[in-house]
């Protein structure tokens, strides 16, 4: 009973595919308005005054952001709990995949979201007049909750890698 149960258990982790699969899917309808917003970009930034060229930029860098924090999470989910990424795949430039556990990934994760809220808070402050102080006020305050709890989760990810074993396949760092 208990070999059934615990296989049972472990197909399960192909539920987690659906979502994997879902979120490929939105992120590919995330690419195709990401390009219609590149041609727009490119259609407009040389009439555009530079301020405003910047700002358009500075979304494309953040939808860039969001894109690569999808990717992440994606090939590391699939390559942790659905189906280990084959030796091959990691030779061709995939072994970095292997090092993103999960205090490793909430690191990057959270990096990456502090680099958004970074983006967001440009934006407001180059768009200055369109945000009363209330609002820029509240937006830097959660930019730096962010920030906080981003360096809170690397020091505590820093923390508890002293107290884990070394991979014997991870190179040392010089």
């Amino acid at each position: 009973m208990r070999s059934i149960l615990a296989k049972f258990i472990l197909v399960n982790r192909w539920l987690a595919a659906v979502f994997l699969v879902g979120l490929t899917v939105a992120l590919g309808l995330f690419a195709a308005r990401f390009i219609t917003k590149v041609v727009k970009f490119g259609a407009n930034v040389f009439q555009s005054q530079e301020d405003q060229a910047l700002l358009d930029l500075l979304h494309l860098l953040d939808w860039t952001l969001v894109a690569s924090l999808v990717v992440m999470v994606i090939l590391a989910s699939w390559d942790s709990l659905v189906s280990p990424f084959d030796p091959a795949s990691r030779a061709g430039g995939m072994s970095w995949i292997r090092k993103l556990d999960p205090g490793n990934l909430k690191v990057k994760l959270a990096g990456s979201i502090v680099a958004i809220s970074s983006i967001q808070l440009l934006q407001m402050f180059l768009r200055g007049d369109g945000y009363s102080d209330r609002a820029i006020g509240w937006a830097m305050g959660l930019h730096a909750l962010f920030l906080v709890g981003a360096v809170a989760l690397a020091l505590t990810d820093r923390i508890s890698a002293g107290s884990r074993p070394a991979d014997k396949n991870e190179t040392p760092e010089p």
